[in-house]
């Protein structure tokens, strides 16, 4: 892997994986649009730059994860629903992911979710507090992004909004429950690819880690700005546009291999 392509991929970690748009279809797409071939360190340099994703959403709302036990018992509730599948289906969503029309459909078919959303769910109620059995509720949302191309963010989103939550306190709710839930899969996967990490390409796995951070800080805070104004359209149009170029590629004999 070269500085470049590390640079790229980073970036678009960084980008889509808070965007309700499928970070995993994102990388499927710049892996193949570079000519890029798949082997153990470039599978543990995505894992691994998810934590500095991750590292962004604590840094930017720093305050409230220290803002009492009540915080991490609500994502703990939300967090379970995945732990649970997760590890229940894992060889079957291995399988999944290894579709690329899985990944694509879904990116369309959530994208045609997504022009409707505001039309059927966004309808907030006075009290935005996440309640136990909300964050539950959403906790089940989640389950369904483990669909590879569905998009964790998208899933959980919408799942805040069916339960009466604002965009805003929405998503936020759902940057939040990505951590534990982006700590643990990351973790997990990490460990089954670690021996791909060595002294020789440590230091291009930090720097896209520093990309990808500096870049996740930046598309959170323009995501929330976005969505409060202009609501899910635009990202349901994208994610329509994004999966038929998937489709596209693939069939035009691009190698797009996942694993």
């Amino acid at each position: 892997m070269s500085w470049i392509e590390a640079l790229i991929l980073a970036i678009v970690e960084g980008i889509t994986e808070f965007l309700p748009v499928s970070s995993t279809g994102h990388m499927i797409l710049a892996e193949g649009v570079m000519g890029m071939k798949s082997n153990d360190f470039v599978q543990a340099f995505i894992i691994n730059i998810q934590f500095g994703a991750i590292l962004s959403v604590v840094v930017l709302y720093w305050k409230r994860f220290f803002q009492s036990l009540k915080f991490y018992y609500k994502l703990f509730v939300a967090f379970l629903p995945a732990a649970f599948f997760g590890l229940l289906l894992s060889d079957y969503i291995d399988m999944l992911l290894e579709s690329i029309y899985v990944v694509a459909v879904m990116l369309i078919l959530g994208g045609v979710v997504l022009l409707f959303i505001d039309k059927w769910f966004n309808k907030p109620s006075d009290d935005q507090e996440v309640t136990y059995p909300k964050a539950l509720k959403i906790g089940f949302f989640q389950v369904i992004a483990m669909i590879p191309g569905v998009s964790r963010s998208a899933a959980t989103i919408i799942g805040g909004m069916t339960q009466k939550l604002d965009r805003k306190t929405a998503a936020e709710f759902s940057f939040f429950l990505a951590v534990p839930t982006m700590l643990a899969a990351a973790g997990y996967k990490l460990l089954k690819n670690y021996s791909a990490i060595t002294v020789d390409n440590i230091g291009i796995l930090i720097f896209g880690n520093v990309v990808a951070f500096i870049v996740a800080m930046i598309a959170i805070k323009s995501f929330i700005s976005f969505l409060t104004k202009h609501g899910f359209k635009v990202f349901g149009w994208y994610r329509i546009v994004v999966g038929l170029t998937i489709l596209l590629l693939y069939l035009l004999g691009v190698d797009l291999s996942i694993s």
